[in-house]
Formats: C-alpha cells, structure tokens, sequence
C-alpha cells in the first residue's frame, strides 16, 4: 500500500518503508506515537518522548545525507526496552560531526540519540547501512 510517500506493511511487526523526502520525518513520527501508544503496559511519557526522538533524529538522518531513495524504520517492543531500527541504501556509517550554533546545518542528532539510547549499533553492507538503538521502556 501506498499513502503519501509512504508505504505501510501491514504484517505482524511494526514497519514501514518512506519515500526520502522531508516530510517523511513527519510521517515516521507519527508511526512511532502510534506504535507506542498500543503497547501494554503502557510506556511513560518521557521514554515515549525519547522513542519518538530518535525516530526523527534518525529518520532526518538519512533524509539530510544517505544515498537513496527510501528510508526503512521498524519497531519493536523488547523486554527490556523498544528498538529502533533505521536503514537506507548508503553503506556509508553516520559520522560526528561538530554541532552547528549558528547555522542551522545539524550536527545534534547522532550524539542525541548515542546519548538517550541503551545501545547503539551501525550494521554496514554493500546494500546499505542499518542503525539500531535500544531506548528504554
């Protein structure tokens, strides 16, 4: 199925598939609100917060500097905590960059979510790259 640039699968685990374009940040957010929201026991308020963050910090991500065309994100509810999993087709891994105050060019969100999350790994193939991180619950 396709939606405005966006493509759901609607098998048993929480994924979707968006278009590369700005305003799939918009809508990869709005699946993470919606994925926390139905899981039991519900999950606090600030780690539904951080889930949500770091699926724009990621998804945004790759918007602003992967090759390709699209961008993967699934969730997943674990016992101890939810993972966040991103993938695009660049197999170039996320690289720090010096944070802009000034310009408005980034350099936030990869630290941000190193930071939040309990673990962070980057899984680099000829395909592409896949960045999981484990927030808590």
């Amino acid at each position: 199925m396709k939606t405005h640039g966006i493509r759901l699968d609607t098998g048993p685990s929480d994924q979707a598939v968006f278009d590369k374009r700005p305003e799939a940040v918009a809508h990869a957010r709005d699946f993470a609100r919606a994925f926390v929201r139905r899981l039991r026991p519900a999950v606090g308020t600030q780690d539904a917060a951080s889930v949500e963050l770091a699926v724009s910090e990621l998804v945004t991500n790759v918007v602003r500097h992967a090759r390709g065309t699209s961008c993967a994100l699934r969730l997943r509810a674990q016992p101890d905590g939810i993972a966040v999993v991103v993938g695009d087709a660049d197999p170039r891994p996320p690289r720090e960059r010096t944070p802009d105050l000034a310009g408005g060019t980034g350099g936030f969100g990869w630290p941000m979510v190193q930071h939040m999350a309990k673990a962070v790994t980057v899984t680099v193939g000829p395909n592409g790259k896949t960045i999981r991180a484990l927030l808590p619950r």
